[in-house]
């Protein structure tokens, strides 16, 4: 499993979401979208499934990989991308 800098951005409020973004190897039926509840649920073309919005703390990151281990499929990397809201127009199809 891949990672990038395990570090939050600085410029971040520590009251604000942190931003991340989760790769899973293997595409998640639509299904799946409300159990992720608050993330995009993207289906990449190279077949990965990517998770991606605010995450309010460690413990709620660590019950997103709890999920994402609950149903099997590989993950394959968890990078925090920024601090703040997802603008709206990123969400999932």
């Amino acid at each position: 499993m891949s990672s990038r800098s395990g570090n939050a951005p600085s410029a971040c409020d520590s009251r604000e979401p942190l931003i991340y973004e989760i790769r899973i190897q293997g595409h998640l039926g639509q299904e799946w979208t409300g159990w992720f509840e608050g993330l995009a649920v993207t289906l990449a073309d190279n077949g990965e499934t990517v998770l991606t919005g605010p995450v309010a703390d460690q413990a709620a990151l660590f019950g997103v990989l709890r999920k994402v281990r609950d149903i099997g499929l590989p993950l394959l990397s968890v990078a925090c991308l920024s601090c703040g809201q997802v603008d709206a127009s990123d969400g999932a199809d």
